[in-house]
């Protein structure tokens, strides 16, 4: 079997973030937003009335990341590829600060036990990585990379034409192993 480098997102992809960052701000701010109604990567759109600040100061708490989830199946399949024997990279950029690294990391660490910080890469620009293939929610981070592309689905993505833009689209970390599985080894 063909060995590969696996770039795999944390947010979104190996987490629920999106969810888990809607739901502390709507009880911290009375709201009823969904993440479902975040059709753009920036949740300013379905709470205007708040600051910069106030959107994004989750993110900076330790205990935000302490109860945040691993997606369904994903703690699974990533152990799949890495018991594959396919080299497996956590990609991931900072989020609002560069502060918010060392609780992603421990939260990351906790829920992956099978990755080692060595298997960690943090870039704001994901296309100097060099790998096979990315798994990513961030049409940003796929395009113009010279690696198999895998959108992961989120609703900002779901207009994005994946096709025409020469991506394969997913719903979770077990269809991206079948794609891997099916179409390049």
């Amino acid at each position: 079997m063909k060995k590969l480098h696996i770039l795999l997102d944390c947010d979104e992809v190996l987490n629920n973030l999106l969810e888990h960052w809607v739901n502390t701000l709507n009880k911290r701010h009375n709201a009823y937003a969904k993440a479902e109604d975040i059709v753009i990567w920036d949740l300013r759109c379905v709470y205007p009335g708040l600051s910069n600040e106030e959107v994004l100061g989750p993110l900076w708490e330790d205990n935000f990341w302490r109860t945040l989830t691993p997606r369904p199946l994903s703690v699974e399949y990533a152990k799949k590829l890495v018991d594959d024997g396919h080299e497996v990279s956590v990609v991931t950029a900072q989020l609002a600060a560069y502060q918010t690294i060392p609780a992603k990391i421990d939260w990351l660490l906790k829920h992956y036990p099978f990755f080692k910080w060595d298997d960690v890469i943090i870039t704001s620009k994901k296309q100097k990585v060099s790998g096979d293939v990315l798994i990513d929610d961030g049409i940003h981070n796929l395009e113009g990379g010279k690696y198999f592309k895998i959108l992961y689905d989120c609703p900002n993505n779901r207009s994005y034409n994946t096709e025409k833009n020469g991506m394969t689209r997913v719903y979770s970390l077990k269809d991206a192993y079948e794609v891997i599985t099916n179409n390049l080894l």
